[in-house]
């Protein structure tokens, strides 16, 4: 987190910080960390992290307590990470929405209709969006982690034999992608199991045809 470099998974945690102390008045570290989904010694680390480099101040308070302000500093760089996402995210959506028209084109000419994602992440959800213009039928999703997301219109499922026949498998993780195709390729031909160009997958036995 030296200057003002950091992480995809650094950068993250300390933009979700920023606005939450920035929106919170009464935030603590315990609440903060609740908010956003880590360990409670991880935003002590964070949270001395972005004191020391002068972008939140801290100051006590009665009740025993510490109140928490984003520094002018701290605005700007809350301002310069969100611009970074989201310059990252529309960089991802551009990527995927190309990948996946191949990906779909490629479905559709071998009439492989009955279609499951493995993962969730941004790219299942923009996937999910585009099957809805082919004559294809997105079954559902398959994911340890087992969410209802309502907007995928399909279910999320921890074991792929409950969704029944599948054509084609396509790898939307964009955390781990590479074990996740690893494994998937001792259960089913990996043939049928599509990577999307942006996940740079190694394909088993220098199989590049099926990396769209």
């Amino acid at each position: 987190m030296a200057g003002n470099h950091y992480s995809q998974s650094e950068a993250k945690l300390t933009l979700g910080l920023l606005k939450a102390v920035d929106g919170d008045e009464g935030l603590t570290q315990r609440s903060a960390a609740r908010d956003l989904g880590v360990a409670l010694g991880l935003v002590n680390t964070y949270l001395k992290r972005c004191v020391k480099k002068g972008l939140i101040k801290v100051r006590q308070v009665p009740s025993n307590r510490y109140a928490y302000y984003l520094t002018p500093k701290g605005f700007s760089e809350k301002s310069r990470l969100t611009a970074e996402y989201l310059t990252q995210s529309l960089s991802l959506f551009r990527q995927a929405q190309q990948d996946c028209e191949v990906l779909l084109d490629h479905c559709t000419e071998r009439s492989w209709t009955r279609l499951a994602l493995y993962g969730l992440s941004d790219l299942t959800e923009i996937i999910a969006l585009y099957v809805r213009d082919y004559p294809v039928e997105l079954v559902g999703v398959v994911s340890p982690d087992v969410q209802n997301i309502s907007n995928l219109n399909c279910p999320v499922v921890a074991d792929r034999s409950d969704l029944g026949e599948i054509h084609a498998y396509i790898i939307t993780d964009l955390s781990n992608p590479q074990p996740l195709y690893e494994q998937l390729a001792k259960e089913v031909p990996v043939e049928r199991i599509l990577t999307p160009r942006l996940l740079d997958v190694s394909r088993i036995g220098g199989d590049v045809e099926w990396q769209l």
